[in-house]
């Protein structure tokens, strides 16, 4: 579940594990079904944003040998909008991947 932050546009979340050591680690392409599925609620706006893994693994979210993957990130559904250069950029690739519910 993505929440919102008062001080930035956008939805922030965080997805770890904790590593045999007690350390957060980023999730790997072995942990995961097909998908990584985000839900972002805003009083009267909820949607779903679903990224298949190979997608994920591609954006640099899910770690696998080569790539260190992601702990956290802010997602931002098609209702965000003054955004910045670089999450426009960021939005206009997750916007493929959301859904009104």
């Amino acid at each position: 579940m993505a929440k919102q932050i008062p001080k930035k546009d956008g939805y922030f979340t965080a997805f770890w594990q904790k590593s045999s050591n007690g350390k957060n680690i980023p999730f790997t392409e072995n942990d995961l079904g097909e998908e990584l599925i985000i839900i972002v609620e805003d009083k009267h706006k909820q949607g779903i944003f679903i990224i298949p893994k190979l997608d994920a693994i591609k954006r640099n979210i899910i770690a696998t040998d080569e790539i260190k993957g992601k702990m956290a990130m802010r997602f931002y559904p098609p209702w965000c909008t003054n955004l910045n250069k670089t999450a426009q950029s960021t939005q206009k690739w997750q916007v493929r991947y959301f859904n009104y519910l």
